[in-house]
């Protein structure tokens, strides 16, 4: 065990109120590393290149990746992080570049940060013939035209792949037709509508590089996950061969399990359940220990808004016991403007920054090294992402402290006190689906307006039959026109299709006196992020929302520090459209179909900083939200609920506390977190004629999550109920059936029903 993750962990647990906070510690072995020969066919110079850079000999596993890719074999290598993926493909994509002047090579990162950071590398190498270059939305215009005319190898991401590079296919002409490899990075990030979208657009890359003659060898980075080969071929299309056997070594890790403690009462939560104090506020103040102790500490935090208050939160505990580190930290997220994040990943790599509160912008992003500690802030959505995050502290095979901090939430409170949860189980395999109709919809009108689709191109895109049926689809709706010699895009304008699945446009953040552009937010999030009231954070700062203008997508915002934060309220209806597949038990069923719901954000809450205390409630008028998507849900006979000794006028209470801890727990079943997801319980719903629980995806047409919920429903839903049962509390609390984002305030609510209910479905033969 390393002596500095030991004793990192001994000074946080100092302070004896602190002790019983740690409810597990998980030891993580050393690892030795094993080496392997250079490949006979890596180009010399680069060898030597590496060998300067210090990379003396090559991982087992780098090598064995490597060799696949060069002999043609698309490849994905699934290792821990820090394990040098990057060499797994460098190797054969420069050999090729360095053997062939005319050769050309395409990489992709889910993050701009993170194709800045491989080109800083790439280059530092200084193989000038290699000619690499970054594309994206920061690279400016003028440098633009040269990428295209003499760029070999592009540095980019899916989303500048989908809008700038395959439309204008005609331009890059010369590059495609001599792309010989596209290297897929954090292959494991893209799933749910997002991954469902980039698979698509991967699919539209092969089909133009086709037309151009060529066809390139995919080599794909992923964290460690289940069945990799599987979800990187379902990703590019393609046969893909895996890689997992992790050959280099690691340093012993300290794993703590950390509950943050329950609050004094000021009266109690939302009708009287304790509290426990919130995950940003422990975190920030381990973030500002960690610094003192000069330890280099990454705090991952799930949200843009829990970053900006982790970092606020550490600066404040700084200012007050060691003022001269308050500038040692800063929050890194997605929305600030290039040249803020710019600075700022400037900062983090040359050591002025010792702690940094960031979402997983930074997960995927700078090869940070010489990292002492990470905290995460609460379930980051999949074990690969809890390894991936862990495994940033600890390089170069030193010792390392790992915090998971739980937030007040079902699944947390599981995780800390059933730590073989996380520990004692394999990680994910990655959850998309290119079929789903509402993105291979628009992903088809995409292709069709860079060429014509034809019969030939129907297999590249799913079961030809299937294909076809959508096509004819949107011919009817204009969208398509059908020739003769294939289908054709109808219209002058490109197709407007969001990659990322957030629900429009990004709503801009601008200073009502100046104009000033502060920073954005994601369409689908406006609503309930973006409202007059709401508090928006930004760079330590706090700004309130004067007005939202959802037509121009605008939200006005001026300064000011409240001694309160703001969340939204909603109420959601749904309606059954089609059960696709059903599981009949006695008297209760668990179906997976598709669903109509219908969302609208009615109000918001104004919220104590620091205990969570509801100071008051404000309506809104905004419009309502449709979504076609899929969902999971039960039905229960009343019988037998009567039988259990659950009263008529009781079920509702039952039915919406199973339904949060259901919410809760479907994350350490499918690849999401329980924003991605949403639910609605009702005694008597008019599509089943009796109490129904459902799950939906909270994506259009389905992201695959709800269906993980039907395939392992009896796991699933076993563990909610022991979930429930487990927790200590008298009436239900956050940590087992209240949700921090109901609609209906948390009411009604029976904790102690809810366990009867599930009770009622698992012995109906679900549970088997």
């Amino acid at each position: 065990m390393s002596t500095r993750s030991e004793s990192l962990l001994a000074r946080l647990v100092l302070d004896p109120s602190r002790a019983d906070r740690v409810t597990h510690v998980e030891h993580v072995a050393a690892r030795e590393g094993r080496h392997a020969d250079w490949p006979v066919w890596a180009d010399p110079l680069l060898v030597d290149r590496l060998r300067l850079a210090g990379v003396q000999r090559p991982w087992e596993h780098q090598v064995q990746a490597a060799e696949l890719a060069h002999g043609g074999t698309s490849v994905v290598v699934s290792t821990g992080t820090a394990s040098g993926k990057s060499l797994a493909y460098l190797l054969p994509a420069l050999t090729a570049l360095l053997s062939d002047d005319r050769a050309c090579a395409l990489y992709l990162s889910p993050t701009k940060a993170l194709a800045t950071d491989q080109l800083r590398a790439v280059r530092a190498l200084n193989l000038m013939a290699v000619r690499a270059a970054t594309y994206d939305g920061d690279t400016p215009r003028e440098e633009r035209d040269w990428v295209r005319r003499h760029g070999r190898l592009v540095l980019t991401n899916p989303d500048m792949l989908h809008r700038g590079i395959l439309p204008r296919h005609a331009d890059w002409a010369s590059y495609l037709r001599r792309l010989e490899y596209v290297v897929v990075d954090e292959c494991h990030t893209y799933r749910g509508v997002f991954g469902s979208h980039v698979a698509l657009v991967l699919r539209r890359l092969r089909r133009i590089c086709e037309r151009y003659g060529a066809s390139p060898t995919f080599v794909l980075a992923s964290a460690t996950s289940s069945d990799p080969s599987r979800s990187a071929s379902r990703l590019v299309g393609l046969p893909v061969e895996a890689v997992t056997d992790d050959a280099s070594p690691r340093g012993t890790t300290e794993f703590a399990l950390w509950e943050p403690p329950l609050m004094p009462s000021y009266g109690g939560g939302e009708h009287g359940a304790p509290v426990r104090r919130s995950a940003t506020a422990e975190t920030g103040d381990l973030l500002a220990d960690l610094v003192v102790e000069g330890a280099r500490t990454i705090a991952f935090v799930r949200s843009r808004r829990g970053a900006e208050s982790v970092s606020l939160s550490a600066r404040r505990a700084l200012s007050e016991a060691a003022p001269s580190l308050v500038g040692k930290v800063a929050a890194y997220r997605a929305g600030y403007l290039p040249e803020e994040r710019r600075e700022l990943e400037r900062r983090l790599q040359s050591g002025e920054l010792t702690g940094v509160a960031a979402t997983n912008a930074l997960e995927l992003g700078l090869d940070v090294s010489g990292l002492d500690a990470v905290v995460l802030t609460g379930w980051p959505g999949t074990v690969a992402s809890v390894w991936q995050q862990a495994g940033r502290a600890g390089r170069a095979g030193q010792g390392a402290l790992a915090v998971f901090v739980a937030r007040d939430d079902p699944l947390d409170t599981y995780l800390v006190h059933h730590p073989e949860a996380l520990f004692g189980r394999p990680v994910e395999a990655t959850v998309l689906d290119p079929t789903n109709p509402y993105v291979l919809g628009p992903q088809l009108c995409c292709a069709a307006a860079e060429l014509p689709l034809t019969e030939a191109d129907l297999p590249t895109f799913g079961e030809p039959d299937d294909v076809r049926l959508l096509l004819a689809d949107l011919v009817r709706r204009g969208v398509l026109r059908s020739r003769p010699r294939g289908w054709f895009w109808t219209s002058r304008d490109r197709p407007e299709v969001d990659i990322r699945g957030t629900g429009g446009r990004p709503v801009r953040l601008v200073e009502s006196g100046t104009g000033r552009l502060l920073g954005t937010v994601d369409g689908g999030s406006a609503h309930s992020q973006a409202h007059p009231g709401a508090v928006y954070l930004h760079q330590g700062e706090s700004w309130l929302v004067d007005r939202l203008d959802l037509e121009e997508s605008v939200a006005l915002v001026h300064a000011e520090e409240p001694d309160f934060t703001t969340s939204a309220r909603d109420v959601t209806d749904i309606a059954v459209v089609e059960a696709l597949r059903t599981q009949a038990f006695a008297g209760v069923d668990l179906v997976f179909g598709t669903v109509d719901v219908t969302h609208q954000v009615v109000s918001f809450l104004r919220k104590r900083i620091g205990s969570g205390e509801i100071l008051g409630e404000e309506p809104l008028d905004l419009p309502p939200r449709q979504l076609r998507t899929r969902a999971v849900w039960y039905t229960v006979e009343l019988a037998l609920l009567e039988a259990a000794g659950i009263a008529w006028a009781d079920v509702p209470g039952a039915a919406h506390a199973a339904e949060h801890a259901a919410i809760g727990l479907l994350p350490l079943y499918a690849t999401c977190d329980r924003w991605d997801i949403g639910g609605v319980s009702t005694a008597l719903h008019p599509d089943t004629g009796t109490c129904t629980v459902f799950v939906y995806d909270g994506h259009p047409g389905g992201a695959g999550f709800s269906e993980q919920g039907y395939l392992r429903g009896a796991t699933w839903l076993r563990a909610t109920r022991d979930a429930i049962a487990a927790c200590e509390c008298p009436a239900g609390c956050p940590s087992c059936v209240q949700s921090p984002k109901c609609g209906n305030g948390n009411e009604p609510l029976d904790k102690a029903l809810a366990v009867r209910l599930l009770d009622v479905v698992l012995a109906s033969g679900l549970g088997r």
